[in-house]
């Protein structure tokens, strides 16, 4: 018996349907919109969950973060986070990612979401 798999979309086709959120949902007792939770779905859950942490361990007391995925040559990547006024609070780079779209989050009242969402 074969067992059907979900597609994943590492190009996030569908990322402009988010301009708002129906509902959270719980990751690493932080809340994330529809648009981020879709975004997990489709290949990225390591960059939501690792940002997260950090948020957690090292951000927790700011009020408000912007997040951005840049994608670098040969497969590199890097995780910026900045106050929202390009003071840089964080980076983190990847040695490897299969990711096909660069992303910009913001974090704030507890709750991660899409640009678009804001």
């Amino acid at each position: 018996m074969e067992i059907e798999t979900e597609k994943v979309d590492l190009t996030l086709n569908g990322i402009e349907q988010f301009t708002g959120t129906q509902a959270y949902h719980n990751v690493l007792n932080a809340n994330v919109t529809d648009g981020v939770n879709y975004v997990m779905k489709n290949g990225y859950s390591w960059f939501i969950t690792d940002t997260l942490i950090v948020i957690k361990m090292k951000l927790r007391n700011e009020e408000f973060l912007s997040i951005k995925l840049k994608l670098l040559d040969n497969n590199k990547a890097k995780m910026v986070i900045t106050d929202g006024n390009e003071k840089t609070l964080y980076t983190q780079e990847y040695g490897y990612t299969d990711a096909k779209r660069e992303l910009n989050l913001f974090f704030t009242d507890k709750v991660m979401m899409l640009n678009s969402e804001y």
